[in-house]
């Protein structure tokens, strides 16, 4: 088998990072500070979920307040956020009945 040579170029060759991947290495999470404290679901605003990606490793949960527009992180490993997500979920299925034929 013949061997094969790899030749690296030096910068002649123009290197361009496709949109939406950060040139730097640092990760660039929503959450600085995670709350392990429980939620009342009527006080809820809004809940964002954020899956994790390139630019954070991790899960972020964003609960948004009712009363005056507060922004929490939540702990998505916390079991009563864990049932939080389980109630919202059994709720919106409830709302939205599939058939069937539309599976």
């Amino acid at each position: 088998m013949p061997k094969m040579k790899t030749v690296l170029m030096s910068s002649a060759i123009p290197v361009s990072f496709p949109a939406g991947i950060p040139l730097s290495r640092n990760t660039r999470c929503s959450c600085i500070e995670i709350s392990n404290g429980s939620v009342n679901p009527r006080s809820l605003e809004k809940l964002e979920v954020i899956p994790a990606s390139q630019s954070c490793p991790r899960v972020e949960i964003i609960a948004t307040m009712k009363k005056n527009g507060e922004k929490r992180c939540l702990n998505p490993e916390s079991k009563t956020i864990k049932n939080l997500l389980k109630a919202i979920n059994k709720q919106r299925t409830k709302r939205s009945p599939r058939t069937q034929k539309e599976a």
